[in-house]
Parts: C-alpha cells; sequence; structure tokens
C-alpha cells in the first residue's frame, strides 16, 4: 500500500502551535518592579494618568510613563512609528515588568502586526488593557502565545472603576490565584445564557477588535472560550455584522464556549421588536456551544470591573453562573 501525502489545510503552521502550545506566563509582580504605561491607542489625560501613577505606586511598583504617552495626532496618541516605539521598547527593555495601556480607542491596529514579537516570547511581561487593546493581546497570543490582562486602563478615574477593581487588578497581576467572575442578572446580556458547561483557553475582547483581525492576527480559537463585549456604535445590524463575519469566516470553529460581557448603549435599541439580546442568541447559538452572559466586563460605567487573564484555561458553568480563569501570571 502506497503513502499518500495528506492534502493541505487552510491553517498553516501559525496556527497548528497556537492549539499544540500552552500559554506562556510572564512572572507576577512583585513591589520594587519598575511597570510602564504606553499610548498604543488613543490618548488619554493627563489627570488621569497622575491617579493611575498614584494608585499603582501605592502597590510598591515603580511606573514610568513613556516618552509619547500623552502626544497627539488627530484622534491618535501620536504617530504609528511613536506609539509602536513605545510599546517595544517596554517590551525590550529587561527591567521593565509590565505594560499598562492608559487608553484604548483607536489607533492600536495599526502597529498590533510590527510588534516585537522575538522580545516578548524572549522577556514575557503581561499587557494590561482592553478595547481597542484586544488587537495586541491578540497578535501577542498567535505569535507568543503570551497570556494577557483583559483589565482597566491606568488612565484612572476612581469614580468609573473604583477600589473594588483596582484590587481585582492588583490581584491578577501580583498573585497566581485563579480569578472567578460570577455572571450578574442585572447586567443585561445574562438573558443570553444557554445551559451548558465548557472548558478551554479563554480568548476575545472587544467584538469589533476581534473581527478587524480576520485575516490579519486572529489566532485559531480552536479549543477557546470566546470572550465578547463591544459598545454602540451603528445599531444592532453593526453586532450582527460582525458575529456573522465571524461564523462565515470560520473563524470559530472549534470554539468550546462563549462569555458575554456588556453591551452598553443598546438598552433602548429595538428594530421590529429585535433588541441586542437577540441578535446575540440568534448569531451565537448557532454554534451549539454552552453561552454564559451577564460578565460585567466591558465599556460601561462599573465600580467593581473585574480583571480577565487572557490565554489561559477557563471553565464557564451556566448553572453556576461562574467564569473560572486561570492565573495569568507563574
Amino acid at each position: 500500500m502506497s503513502l499518500r501525502t495528506p492534502p493541505p489545510t487552510a491553517r498553516g503552521p501559525v496556527e497548528i502551535a497556537e492549539r499544540q502550545s500552552p500559554a506562556v506566563l510572564p512572572p507576577r509582580l512583585r513591589p520594587g518592579d519598575r511597570v510602564r504605561f504606553v499610548s498604543p491607542a488613543s490618548p488619554p489625560s493627563r489627570e488621569g494618568v497622575e491617579r493611575g501613577v498614584e494608585l499603582l505606586t501605592g502597590w510598591g511598583l515603580r511606573v514610568e510613563v513613556a516618552d509619547h504617552v500623552f502626544d497627539q495626532v488627530g484622534y491618535l496618541a501620536g504617530s504609528d512609528e511613536d506609539r509602536l516605539a513605545d510599546v517595544n521598547a517596554a517590551l525590550r527593555d529587561p527591567g521593565v515588568r509590565a505594560v499598562f495601556a492608559t487608553r484604548g480607542g483607536k489607533g492600536a491596529y495599526r502597529i498590533a502586526g510590527d510588534l516585537d514579537f522575538d522580545a516578548a516570547r524572549r522577556d514575557p511581561k503581561p499587557l494590561v488593557g482592553f478595547s481597542d487593546i484586544t488587537h495586541l493581546h491578540l497578535a501577542l497570543w498567535r505569535h507568543c502565545r503570551l497570556a494577557g490582562m483583559h483589565g482597566p486602563f491606568v488612565n484612572w478615574y476612581d469614580e468609573y472603576t473604583g477600589p473594588d477593581a483596582a484590587e481585582a487588578l492588583r490581584r491578577s497581576l501580583t498573585t497566581t490565584d485563579p480569578v472567578t467572575v460570577h455572571a450578574d442578572p442585572d447586567v443585561p446580556t445574562a438573558k443570553v445564557s444557554t445551559e451548558g458547561t465548557a472548558t478551554g483557553f479563554l480568548l476575545g475582547g472587544n467584538l469589533t477588535a476581534i473581527c478587524t483581525e480576520v485575516g490579519a492576527d486572529l489566532p485559531s480559537l480552536d479549543g477557546a472560550i470566546l470572550f465578547v463585549e463591544d459598545q454602540k456604535g451603528t445599531g444592532l445590524g453593526q453586532v450582527d455584522r460582525q458575529l456573522t463575519q465571524l461564523l462565515r469566516s470560520g473563524a470559530l470553529d472549534g470554539v468550546r464556549g462563549v462569555t458575554v460581557g456588556q453591551f452598553p448603549g443598546f438598552e433602548q435599541d429595538t428594530v421590529h421588536g429585535w433588541t441586542i439580546l437577540d441578535v446575540l442568541r440568534d448569531r451565537l447559538g448557532r454554534l451549539g456551544v454552552p453561552i454564559l452572559g451577564g460578565i460585567p466586563a466591558g465599556h460601561a460605567k462599573r465600580l467593581d470591573l473585574p480583571t480577565l487573564p487572557l490565554g489561559t484555561e477557563a471553565s464557564i458553568d451556566t448553572s453556576a453562573g461562574t467564569l473560572t480563569i486561570e492565573a495569568g501570571v507563574r
């Protein structure tokens, strides 16, 4: 019997490696560690960053603010070259033990593919941020399998995030304890939940960012628990189009479960009887996997905003209403 070469598949060696290799966990933060604030997307306020410096200094960390954090070119925090240079300088500096994004907004998608992935592999350190920073999380996972943190920005306002959010962020970076987040029945997406349990590596974040990375730095989601959140842009059709794009492209093939965060701004949107909940149920329901809604993470004002490790093993239990995630540091 002759041996036959198997036909080529659509997935290349990077995607295959993603499924086989474990998450790379950076060391946890300790008092005295240097950390750096960068602005990969839109510019922050000086007041918010000053408060962020004060907060992290209170944890015993030595905070540095990158050269171009407050630059502004239109809606961007400076030129693409300068924003990228700040992020890469932080990745390359062996004394910097964590990188904090000051803000999301727009622009991280412009530089995601040009990160110094060799430096990130050589000296892994956590990147903290959400929203537009999802682009960087996805790129670092695809190329380096590096765990990150979907957490609050250090453009800090206590009335927006609060002491509980600060403590959740601190614990996620300084301890190796698992993170358990309870679904909040008052978060509208709690009504999207479907029965079941699932386990896989947690990946995702901002839905708009995830869709933007299709064909670019979106990694394989085979074996993942997908996390999605967003805020209102053009309306219900926005979310419909985005989820349909992910379904039709095959990007969601192999997803084991879905956890849904906040979708603020859609509360009053109704089109011929449909709401954001109907759109989410209709599109995500086609995956035939357990769905846990009501996770209090995302863009809505939340004093107890959780920090979610990205890339480590996670489990959802819709009966208990829990998302449990292994630590993103070692």
